[in-house]
């Protein structure tokens, strides 16, 4: 075996069969605590077997003299990835959201253990592909789609990346109170917060404020774009909520500054234990990032 040889990552996350397991000790406990609510093991049990095969499978399909290694999502701010790393995750598209920001580039190969329950956007890929992918991509013989990535850059240096979209708010119900300045205006703010969305996150959360709100925008997930919206801005002598929606570009941000005396937070990617705190007086800036998320396509 040389340097030379690639290593893959499989990353995967616990299945829900797994998290009921945890948290009731033994199978037959999580079983009666289902049953006891009309509910049915069985379908998780179902999506827990699918998705083993497909990581054994997977596994299988790695050349002998290739070395591989396999982290859960969970362990994901505490791996340390290498530049020469052909990723695969094999689960839902939300594993591949997760996954994004700890990258710097290398090809991701998306495996869904079960195309009925994934949307498809970012593991789109069946198992029984991967041997040929995993040569393909060794040999540089791919194509890759570049997803967009948002950026979040704090005051003090600390910075966030995100493939679906950034939440800037507070940590709990609270309303988060905030100044947003964009293109050139300024406005106070009492909100449910900022969401800062990508075009993949366009098919996410954004969706979901999309259809409550009535307002609709759509651009492909490799566009230089993304858009931002207040949840719910509450209009009162102070605060105001003309600036609920706009479009970022390459030559354009959102900045805000934080009113809140704590609990205020941003986080990426639904992940909320993976956050920077946004407390009174900090100042975050919003951009287009430099990162992009590179997912091999299947030709």
């Amino acid at each position: 075996m040389t340097s030379l040889e690639p290593r893959v990552v499989l990353v995967t996350r616990q299945s829900e069969f797994d998290c009921l397991l945890a948290a009731h000790a033994t199978r037959g406990q999580a079983e009666f605590f289902l049953e006891q609510r009309g509910q049915s093991l069985e379908m998780l049990e179902t999506q827990k077997n699918l998705q083993e095969t497909a990581v054994t499978r997977a596994k299988q399909s790695i050349p002998g003299e290739w070395t591989m290694t396999q982290v859960l999502r969970d362990d994901l701010d505490r791996f340390l990835f290498a530049t020469g790393d052909i990723i695969v995750a094999i689960g839902q598209d939300g594993l591949v959201a997760n996954l994004a920001k700890y990258l710097e580039g290398q090809p991701v190969i998306g495996i869904t253990p079960d195309p009925g329950q994934t949307e498809g956007v970012l593991t789109p890929l069946m198992v029984e592909t991967l041997a040929q992918l995993l040569q393909r991509v060794a040999a540089r013989d791919i194509d890759t789609k570049s997803h967009t990535m948002v950026e979040a850059q704090l005051d003090d240096g600390q910075n966030l990346t995100a493939l679906n979209e950034l939440f800037v708010g507070h940590r709990s119900h609270q309303s988060a109170r905030y100044v947003v300045h964009f293109d050139s205006k300024e406005e106070f703010q009492s909100s449910s917060g900022i969401i800062v969305s990508t075009g993949t996150g366009l098919t996410g959360w954004a969706r979901s404020i999309m259809t409550a709100t009535h307002r609709d925008t759509a651009f492909a997930p490799d566009d230089p774009h993304a858009v931002f919206f207040a949840r719910e801005p509450w209009p009162g002598k102070l605060a105001g909520c003309e600036l609920d929606y706009g479009k970022i570009n390459r030559n354009m941000n959102i900045a805000l500054t934080s009113r809140m005396n704590e609990g205020g937070v941003i986080f990426a990617d639904g992940i909320e234990q993976d956050y920077l705190r946004f407390d009174w007086g900090s100042k975050v800036n919003i951009t287009l990032s430099e990162k992009t998320l590179n997912l091999v396509q299947d030709r």
